[in-house]
């Protein structure tokens, strides 16, 4: 099945779709300098994981793409919200991101703090006025993004970065739970976004919410397990920079080779989770393989 399947030919078609979508949610009457830092970050050549999740969870219950575009769009806006905080120096203090200085060396840290905030609310904005669905599947959207960026997602995963820093004890339940939250809840979130706006049945999108959960852990170790062996022209931000802050990783707790290990093992067990899909489950097997297999 997947020897037929370009990825790369799929991630670049999708990327685009998503970077013309996204141009588009810019063209309002936005202020500036907001809205030179939100163009700053927005478009500076990220993967589009998410909204491409989204996208693919949509068709491979042969939903309508268009139906979950202004999703995959309020996605991307709101990962980019989280970097742009993550960044800032009371949190991750990062000098680059994706090879270009992070947000708040070039605005300044008000600005960056503000445009972090305007892209949260924008991106549901833009999602609610823009999506065709009926109520009861907005509503479920919208909830299923808040939990993801909320207290039980991004936000509070930070707060759990900043409390084990510098820490010596912290446990890889502990380290799971971080991750699952930074890194993890948002990919779900994507995944079960565009299984509802495709009417997907309640076993499918769980289904797919155990896919995501598998994979985010596995994007975490790489990112991880890159952060040690990769050069910052590699990488496109500061490498080896959890280990100045003494921050607990999985290289760290568990070595290189067993958390490489743990990855592989991830990703095929989330494979196995969207088998039930048959051939609609293709560009997720395929995006899979490439969480483990990416090198930045």
């Amino acid at each position: 099945m997947l020897q037929e399947f370009e990825l790369s030919s799929y991630l670049r078609e999708q990327q685009g779709l998503i970077d013309r979508e996204l141009e588009r949610a810019l063209d309002g009457d936005i202020p500036e300098p907001l809205r030179a830092s939100i163009h700053y970050s927005l478009m500076s050549g990220g993967k589009r994981l998410r909204p491409i999740l989204c996208l693919a969870a949509c068709t491979a219950h042969d939903g309508r793409p268009e139906v979950a575009i202004p999703t995959a769009v309020a996605l991307e806006m709101l990962h980019t919200a989280t970097l742009i905080h993550d960044d800032l120096p009371a949190m991750d203090n990062d000098d680059f991101r994706r090879g270009r200085p992070t947000n708040h060396k070039v605005f300044g840290e008000g600005v960056a703090v503000l445009t972090g905030d305007a892209l949260l609310a924008y991106s549901l904005e833009y999602m609610l006025t823009r999506t065709e669905a009926p109520p009861q599947q907005l509503l479920r959207v919208v909830s299923t993004l808040l939990h993801a960026i909320g207290v039980h997602g991004a936000i509070g995963g930070q707060v759990i970065d900043i409390q084990n820093t510098n820490r010596a004890d912290v446990d890889l339940p502990t380290l799971e739970s971080m991750d699952s939250r930074k890194t993890g809840a948002l990919l779900v979130a994507a995944l079960v976004s565009g299984a509802v706006l495709a009417d997907a049945s309640e076993e499918i999108i769980a289904r797919l919410c155990l896919y995501g959960e598998k994979i985010g852990l596995a994007f975490q170790i790489v990112d991880d397990i890159l952060d040690v062996t990769s050069t910052l022209d590699e990488l496109g931000k500061t490498p080896h920079k959890d280990d100045r802050a003494n921050k607990a990783t999985f290289p760290r707790l568990l070595g290189l080779e067993e958390s490489r290990r743990r990855a592989t093992t991830l990703v095929e067990s989330a494979k196995q989770e969207v088998e039930i899909l048959g051939k609609g489950a293709t560009p997720l097997f395929a995006i899979a393989d490439y969480v483990c297999s990416r090198s930045h």
